[in-house]
């Protein structure tokens, strides 16, 4: 049996991708139609949004550590959220959490040092392009973290909030977010980070001229492989 695994979701488009990332991977890793137990939990999204434009992370940390419970509450045994914007805050809602948090930024920052590359994009809300969720994972690891300018990462923030949060893809976004990883190359990035969960709805390895690093992906990859841990 595998560990039953919690999805803190933050965003529920971007909880809903991961759901989906989560049994690709099971699908690779298992035995066929052996799929793990997963539960998911969210708290309105309005909530975290209201406490990170207050920059209060320790509400931040409450509202996970409140779905990181309830999770536990039903079996889970472990969890961790999709959503990069929280990322920030995931350290203080493990401190009393009774199930082991994974950290989405460290399954990231590992797999782009496997692959080598020293100089890394990130698209995502403001919230994610001029933070710090990326920064210390990746500065340990020596890869240099690149953001969009500030008229792109106010383009990032319009798109995502406006629509990508609601499952809504147009194509002349699709374009500009396209632009915007391509003057990132144009900055010597070796890569880019999907920083934002639901941009797998825009951005694919098919039309972007830059390898991609789809945060929630490799996170739920990772989820796979905790969840067969010692049960193997």
């Amino acid at each position: 049996m595998t560990k039953q695994i919690g999805i803190v979701g933050v965003s529920p488009e971007g909880a809903s991708l991961c759901y989906q990332q989560l049994f690709r991977h099971a699908a690779v890793m298992l035995e066929p139609h052996m799929h793990p137990t997963v539960c998911v939990h969210n708290i309105p999204l309005a909530q975290y949004v209201d406490a990170v434009r207050r920059d209060d992370w320790r509400q931040v940390a409450n509202l996970l550590r409140d779905s990181a419970q309830r999770l536990a509450a039903i079996g889970a045994e472990f969890c961790f959220t999709p959503d990069n914007a929280v990322q920030h805050a995931v350290q203080l809602a493990e401190a009393s959490s009774t199930i082991p948090w994974l950290k989405m930024t460290n399954a990231v920052a590992e797999r782009i040092a496997t692959d080598n590359r020293k100089t890394i994009g990130v698209i995502g809300t403001k919230y994610v392009t001029s933070g710090s969720a990326y920064q210390t994972d990746l500065g340990v690891k020596g890869i240099k973290l690149v953001r969009p300018s500030s008229e792109d990462s106010e383009m990032l923030d319009r798109i995502i909030f406006d629509e990508l949060v609601f499952g809504i893809v147009r194509e002349e976004s699709r374009i500009e977010i396209l632009d915007t990883i391509n003057r990132l190359k144009d900055k010597g990035c070796e890569g880019v980070i999907l920083g934002c969960s639901e941009a797998p709805l825009i951005v694919t390895e098919e039309t972007c001229d830059l390898p991609i690093y789809n945060a929630s992906d490799i996170m739920a990859e990772q989820a796979i492989r905790y969840a067969i841990t010692d049960n193997e």
